[in-house]
Formats: C-alpha cells, sequence, structure tokens
C-alpha cells in the first residue's frame, strides 16, 4: 500500500466514524509563547482542552505537520545517523472533545490496523497505564479491560507513568494514555526473544506506532487531580513509521515517503545507496531536512539569524555540509529536490506546490551563500585538525571563531571534530560568545548617574495618541556622560511624546516656563519607561511644566507610518500573502518596509503597488482605531501581527477599511489616508535571503520629490534645444556617443600599436638581456599593460620599462622575460617600488609584471636612467 493511500484510507476511515477532516495547522508557530514549532497533532486544539475555547465539531481527524528538533528521542544530531529519527514528521490523529472516549477510541484504533491496514495482530502489543501511587492513581483496568475484547491478554504490558501517563504541562487536563507497539523483527528474532520484552526499550524494531491518549483529569496548581466534567480523546500515530510497518521495511527511509528523493539524491551523486554507511547517511539526512526546511518556509518562516529562522538555517547548512563533504556537491543542489516534494504532498499540503518556486529560490539563496564561507571555513578547521593531532582538541576561541566569521554553529563545528576522533571545548566557546556580548554591551553601555528624585511618583501616563501638548511635571531624572557628548535623560508624569518603538522614531519638541523652553532631542523607552533625552535640565526642574511636540515631524511621522499599513496590504495584494513584516524604519523624512519576498520586484508590480496606495490615500479613508482589545479578538478580526512587536493579553488595533488593512500596532497614525498626500517608491532592494525592501517618501517630501525630478527633465530638454522627441534625442546622442568611443579606441590602438613599433627599434643588448626603455604618451592605464605584453610576445629574454605620462598623471610599467624570472631571479614587483621613487610615488606586482603610480611627472626621464642602472 502507498502512503498516500496509507494517509486517505486513515482519514475517510475516520470520516466514516462521524470525524470532521481539518486541515494541518502551520509547522511555524505564531500565536503560542511556549513554542516555535508544531510539535505534535494536539497543539492547534490546545485551547478546546484548556477550556479556552469551543469547537465547532465534537470530532475531529486530521494529518497535522511536525518539526522536532531537539528532546531525547529527536535530537537533530542523531537525524540520518539511524533509520528512525526525523526533523520534519506527520502525526495522524482523530480527537474527541467531550464525545466518545475509551471503548470507541480502542475498538476503532483496531478496527483500523489489523481490518484495513492487515496488520498481523500476532506482532502487535499494547500498554496501559500501570498506576502512580504518589498521585492517588490508580491502574487504568477500563482501558485493560476494553483491550481484552480485542487482543490476549499476554499482549496487553502495564507500564509506567513515564510511558503511560500524558500531561499538558505542570497544570491542566491529563490523563493515562495506551501505545499500540508493532515488532517488525525476523520471524527467527522473535522466536529468540518475544517481543513483550523490547517495548519501551528504544529497540527500532519494536516500535510504538499510535498512541491514544485518554483526558480524564485535571492537574491542580497544588498538584492534585480532580475528574474533569468533559472527557477527551487526544490519539496521534506516527505516519512514516506506520508507512514502515505496512510495507514490510525495516527503515522509515526504505519506504516511499523517502525513497523518491533518496533515489534522486543517489543518481545525482552518482553513488548507490546501501552500499556505504557515510554516503547513506548524507543522502538520509538530505531527504529528512529538505522537508523540515521547506515546510517551514511554506508557513513562512524564512531562515536567519534569530529564533525559529536559525532553527531553519541550521537545519538547512547542515544539509548542505553533508552534500558537499560526503557527496561532492560543490553547487546548490538541495533547492532542485522541490519538485519532487510537490509532487509527494502537493494534494495534502497544497501551500508546498503553490509557492514551490519561492521556496526554491530561497534555498538555493541560502545554499549558496553558506557555500562561499564553508569550503574556506573547512579548510581552516582541518588545518586546525592537522596540526592538533597530539591534543585532540580544538579549543572553544577557535570553535567561536568558526562561527563568527565563517557562520560556523557549534554543533557542525563538533560534528566535524567528532568524525576526526577530536572534541571541542564547549566551555570554552560558551566563554568566548560570552565575552562578545560583554564587549558589545559595555561598548553600548553609557555612564549613568543615579536617578534624582524630583517629583513623587511611579507611573507615567502616555497620552500621545490623543494630544500633542500637555500640563506636566518631572518625576526624575539622570545624566548620561558619553565620550563625545552629555546629556539628561528625564521621566515625566505625563507625556504627549511617544517613545520610539515598532519602527516609528521617537518625538521631540520641548519644555516651556514663563517663555523659556528647554528641547526634547528623543524619546525613548527603556523596561517600558518613558524616558526624554535633553541637553540641558530648568533651574527649578521640580514646577509645573507644559510639553509641546513637535507637531511638524509627528504629522509627517505620522503619514509615513500610515502608509506601511497602506503598503503592506497592497504588497499581500500584488504579491501574494506570503509577504510578511520583517522590519521598519518610519521617521519625518522617509519609510523603510522590509517584507518577506524572495524576487526582486518588476517596474510593474512597483507601479501596480504604488497605484494600490495612492488609491486608497485619494479616497481618504477613516482611521478606525480601537484600543484595549484582547488579543484572541483582535487576531480573530483578521488583525495582523507586526514582525518584532511584542503583545500583551490587550492589544490596539489600526484599520483602514477592513476589508483592506487591520494590523495590531502602537504606532502614531494620521485620522484619515487623505492626510498622506501622495506615495511614491524611491528604491526596492535585497537586504537577505528572501527578504526585499522598499524606501518610499510621502506628504511634502514626495512633492519635492516629483518637483526635482520635473526640473531634471526641463534642464535635460533645455540642453538638447527642446526636441519634439526627448528619448529619440537621448538614444541619438547616446549612440553618436557609442560610434564616437569605438573610433576613438581604434585611434588609440594605432597609436599605440605606432608606440610598439618605436620602441621596438630600440632594443639595446645588455649582457644578454634585450633592453627596452622609452617614454611614452598614452591615453589609459590599459594602454600600458596592452603595449607591454605586445612586446613581451615580440621580444626574448625581455627587459622592459615603460615610463608613461597617462593623461598627465606619472606611471610606470615593468616587464620581464620569465626566462630572466627564473635564471637570473629577476623581480618587477620590487624593481618597480624602486624606480617609483623618482616620481614619488609607489606600487607593485607579479614577478614578470608590475606598475606603479606617483606625483611628479617631471621625474620619468630620471626613471629611464634609474632602470639602466638597476640592469
Amino acid at each position: 500500500m502507498e502512503s498516500k493511500e496509507i494517509r486517505n484510507r486513515f482519514l475517510e476511515f475516520f470520516r466514516g466514524k462521524g470525524h470532521s477532516i481539518v486541515p494541518s495547522a502551520p509547522m511555524v508557530v505564531k500565536n503560542d509563547p511556549t513554542l516555535m514549532f508544531t510539535n505534535a497533532g494536539m497543539n492547534q486544539f490546545k485551547d478546546f482542552f484548556l477550556g479556552n475555547a469551543t469547537p465547532e465539531a465534537r470530532r475531529v481527524t486530521d494529518t497535522q505537520k511536525c518539526l522536532r528538533v531537539s528532546g531525547k528521542h529527536n535530537d537533530l544530531e542523531e537525524v540520518g545517523l539511524d533509520t528512525y529519527h526525523h526533523t520534519m514528521f506527520e502525526m495522524l490523529g482523530n480527537w474527541s472533545f467531550g464525545d466518545y472516549f475509551k471503548e470507541e477510541a480502542i475498538a476503532w484504533a483496531w478496527e483500523l490496523l489489523t481490518e484495513v491496514y492487515k496488520l498481523p495482530k500476532n506482532r502487535l502489543y499494547v500498554t496501559v497505564f500501570e498506576g502512580d501511587k504518589k498521585d492517588g492513581l490508580e491502574a487504568d483496568n477500563e482501558a485493560a479491560e476494553i483491550w481484552k475484547k480485542h487482543i490476549s491478554e499476554d499482549r496487553i504490558l502495564f507500564q509506567s507513568k513515564k510511558d503511560n501517563f500524558w500531561e499538558m504541562g505542570d497544570t491542566g487536563p491529563c490523563g493515562p494514555c495506551s501505545e499500540i507497539h508493532i515488532d517488525i523483527r525476523s520471524e527467527k528474532e522473535i522466536a529468540q526473544k518475544p517481543g513483550g520484552e523490547l517495548v519501551n526499550q528504544d529497540h527500532p524494531l519494536v516500535i510504538e506506532i499510535w498512541n491514544l491518549v485518554f483526558i480524564q483529569f485535571n492537574r491542580k496548581a497544588n498538584g492534585s487531580l480532580e475528574e474533569l466534567p468533559e472527557k477527551h480523546v487526544d490519539t496521534g500515530m506516527g505516519f512514516e513509521r506506520l508507512a514502515m510497518a505496512i510495507q514490510g521495511k525495516t527503515s522509515n527511509y526504505d519506504t516511499d515517503v523517502f525513497q523518491p528523493l533518496i533515489r534522486f539524491i543517489a543518481k545525482e551523486a552518482q553513488v548507490t545507496y546501501g552500499e556505504d554507511e557515510k554516503i547513506d547517511i548524507a543522502i538520509r539526512v538530505i531527504a529528512d531536512h529538505i522537508r523540515a526546511i521547506a515546510f517551514a518556509i511554506a508557513d513562512g518562516q524564512l531562515p536567519s539569524n534569530n529564533k525559529a529562522g536559525y532553527v531553519i538555517r541550521r537545519i538547512l547548512r547542515r544539509a548542505v555540509r553533508y552534500a558537499m563533504t560526503f557527496l561532492g556537491f560543490k553547487d546548490p543542489f538541495i533547492y532542485r529536490l522541490l519538485p519532487i516534494l510537490a509532487e509527494q504532498f502537493g494534494e495534502v499540503f497544497p501551500e508546498i506546490r503553490s509557492q514551490e518556486d519561492f521556496i526554491a529560490k530561497v534555498i538555493k539563496e541560502e545554499e549558496t551563500a553558506f557555500l562561499r564561507t564553508l569550503e574556506q571555513g573547512l579548510k581552516i578547521l582541518q588545518d586546525i585538525i592537522n596540526q592538533s593531532q597530539s591534543q585532540k582538541l580544538i579549543d572553544g576561541k577557535t570553535a567561536f571563531e568558526l562561527y563568527d566569521t565563517f557562520g560556523f554553529p557549534f554543533d557542525l563545528t563538533a560534528l566535524i571534530a567528532r568524525e576526526n576522533g577530536f572534541e571541542v571545548d564547549e566551555k570554552g566557546f560558551e566563554a568566548a560568545m560570552q565575552e562578545q556580548k560583554d564587549r558589545s554591551r559595555n561598548a553600548a553601555a553609557s555612564e549613568k548617574s543615579d536617578w534624582t528624585v524630583v517629583n513623587e511618583g511611579d507611573e507615567v501616563e502616555f497620552i500621545g495618541y490623543d494630544h500633542l501638548s500637555a500640563q506636566t511635571r518631572i518625576l526624575r531624572y539622570r545624566q548620561i556622560k558619553e565620550k563625545k557628548k552629555s546629556f539628561y535623560q528625564v521621566v515625566f508624569e505625563k507625556t504627549p511624546f511617544y517613545a520610539e518603538s515598532g519602527g516609528q522614531v521617537g518625538d521631540r519638541g520641548y519644555l516651556e516656563l514663563e517663555g523659556k523652553r528647554f528641547y526634547i532631542l528623543d524619546t525613548q523607552k527603556e523596561n517600558d519607561l518613558i524616558f526624554h533625552q535633553m541637553e540641558k535640565l530648568p533651574e527649578n526642574p521640580a514646577q509645573l511644566f507644559t510639553c509641546y511636540v513637535d507637531e511638524t515631524k509627528r504629522k509627517l511621522t505620522m503619514n509615513n507610518h500610515s502608509a506601511t499599513h497602506l503598503l503592506h496590504a497592497a504588497l499581500k495584494e500584488v504579491l501574494g500573502e506570503h509577504v510578511a513584516q520583517k522590519g521598519s524604519l518610519v521617521n519625518d523624512n522617509l519609510l523603510r518596509f522590509d517584507f518577506s519576498h524572495f524576487s526582486k520586484m518588476t517596474e510593474e508590480e512597483i507601479e501596480q503597488v504604488e497605484r494600490i496606495v495612492n488609491e486608497k490615500v485619494r479616497a481618504d479613508i477613516r482611521l478606525e482605531e480601537q484600543r484595549n482589545v484582547p488579543i484572541e479578538k483582535a487576531m480573530e478580526m483578521g488583525a495582523t501581527a507586526l514582525f518584532g512587536e511584542k503583545y500583551g493579553d490587550f492589544v490596539r488595533v489600526i484599520t483602514f477599511d477592513k476589508n483592506y488593512s487591520v494590523e495590531l500596532c502602537g504606532g502614531t497614525h494620521v485620522p484619515s489616508t487623505g492626510h498622506i498626500g501622495f506615495l511614491k517608491i524611491i528604491t526596492e532592494t535585497s537586504v537577505a535571503a528572501g527578504v526585499r525592501r522598499i524606501e518610499a517618501i510621502t506628504a511634502t517630501k514626495a512633492e519635492e520629490y516629483v518637483r526635482e525630478q520635473e526640473r531634471l527633465l526641463k534642464d535635460i530638454t533645455e540642453l538638447l534645444k527642446s526636441p519634439k522627441d526627448l528619448r529619440k534625442s537621448i538614444q541619438d546622442l547616446l549612440e553618436d556617443k557609442n560610434n564616437l568611443s569605438k573610433e576613438l579606441e581604434l585611434l588609440q590602438n594605432k597609436e599605440v600599436q605606432s608606440l610598439k613599433t618605436g620602441l621596438l627599434e630600440k632594443v639595446k643588448e645588455i649582457d644578454g638581456v634585450a633592453f627596452i626603455a622609452g617614454r611614452v604618451d598614452l591615453p589609459k592605464n590599459d594602454s600600458l599593460r596592452q603595449l607591454a605584453f605586445d612586446l613581451r610576445a615580440k621580444v626574448d629574454n625581455l627587459f622592459l620599462v615603460l615610463a608613461a605620462n597617462i593623461n598627465g598623471k606619472p606611471q610606470v610599467g615593468v616587464m620581464i622575460s620569465d626566462e630572466l624570472v627564473k635564471e637570473r631571479g629577476y623581480h618587477a614587483g620590487q624593481m618597480v617600488k624602486t624606480l617609483a621613487k623618482e616620481i614619488k610615488g609607489g606600487g607593485g606586482g607579479q614577478p614578470f609584471f608590475a606598475t606603479a603610480g606617483g606625483k611628479d611627472i617631471n621625474g620619468l626621464d630620471a626613471v629611464l636612467q634609474k632602470a639602466e642602472e638597476l640592469l
């Protein structure tokens, strides 16, 4: 039975039992701070178990993409070394939310495995919870009695809490579970030792394939358990292991889940899988890792140096390193596996097919970037290993330098070291890493004085969304002393000043009292405390002041910030839903917007985005602002959470047309889009693999830009004497220029050839050396090189010195035949340095050819005289 049919039969079986088939949740977790990746089928249903949400259907089934890259049984470094560890895998599951319980879950599991999949009953074992005295829990005899209806009692094994009691966390829903194991050893091995003795003993051929969890308790904060009013079922079955059992294989990698990938890799590497263990490991690593990488990118996680992105980059670089070291791939290769994945998974996970090109391009770019440094880093690491054979240890500082300079993760250095019988000083690496962090921290740190308290109070009220001025008091201040300047950080009891965050710069303005102004140069935030940067404090800081935000700067900044929201939505509309904000800068001069997209935008795409944004500007859409919205409600509204922002339980939602732009945002915005005036995209560039950057301007800056372009166009038109067709006039002008350049080049070449003829007539024989020295006028540097090489081709045993005037600048060239370099040890690079002193300059080069430039053109004749003396 092929894997596709195995998956379909599972889903259809439970559909027939009244279950709704639900799509897989993204493998990359967006809204759960406890997880970076979905690591189990139940993750997307946590709120149902916790009672935070009500399911639309009481019975559901699915196949879930999962990623596990750490933990006792899922260590990344084990993947590929054996035949059953994986990073990405599928979890088949069925759930009951307060509907059926143990009787149905057990009966249906047995029916599916033995009647639908036809797995042999005499190779199956089941485990049930044996109880736990410490928790006051009795054995799950209820499950055991149900199992006796389906399987012989000697195959029902009571086991410990460690393997047969599931808990979501320290508190919350939990309950006993019942695992189903299969023995896929040979008949001979089974006869020698019963499978029951190997269950849960980490035997690679006596494996768990399905876990039935019966959620019937709630763990309270004091550790005690109480019965849940509604009982749930949560099951999970490893798809790859199931395929291995059904297809009669002894390795997950031998199933048709992995074989198409393995065959392609082996063919391209011109090797045979199964003949060499190191090559087999490399192939398994690549076949496994490409799945994790591709699905993560499809779900929105690009490789990067942070958090989840770093995990994906680490997995990809491990695959690249195996491809290069063991399979000989020197160029990007892994991205070429995408069509196979799209064919395999396109029906069940359509995102892999719809984003196939994008994913391939991201992977190729990452491969290319890593290969640039990998080869050089590997050579350095190999040199270290060769030089340290007596110690068999790579010190932590060296490991850190490889990480810092060549992007080698510590685990990659450790892996290569281990393969060569070496160890790496991990503590030393961590110490070097901490040293760098401390250096960065110390370099950035300023000398801070203690806070001086002026008025009592701790709470700071921000009123900047509604007001640009306020009466306020200074609560406290402290002085900051830096190398080149000194200033104060000042905390107000009430402030309309927006502190820099979310890409928007901080406000400027001033305090005023009795006509005197004390200027605020910036507003920042530290641990949620808003402080204002001031060069000078009032003489009596305890008084009541009026503070004013720089209104012009604030309004221009608001224009740009609101424009980023319109831009974000337009980019999604034009480029696709994969577009997500990856960073921004918003000030009064411009907006900078980083977003996930691989390809360079075309002129047509840029124009289309501009057109959409400016249509929204002209529509003068009113801002809908909602404050203190529960985060769950905001997400239900379809609000987009922005990259790099931290969100609490309550958020602020900014909407410009609920069908166009709804985003979570703490920044300041225009009351309606018409205030933006006009948006003009200035540049679109790449800033990282899969991340593009747009810089744009609005309002007065956009108006100034357009006027400057008009002035430039007018100047060009006047220079060309107001032609009817400006474009054609410029094209004609360029064509004329190109033709004249070609004619000039021909004349210059003739001049060089004429010089060559004259110099050949000046050959002087000195001690078996053909010596030529001449002063020449040349149009460009390349002509000097051309002339020297032409003469070298004509004259044997040549020692040539050219003293050239190149557009008024002196230059010296020395050309020496190979025979003289080898037999007499002449070195043009050394000689030209001596000659260059005559023109007050310097230079160098290779033994056979070198050049030098200088400042004194009057020294060229002296160069020729010195050259003959040298010879």
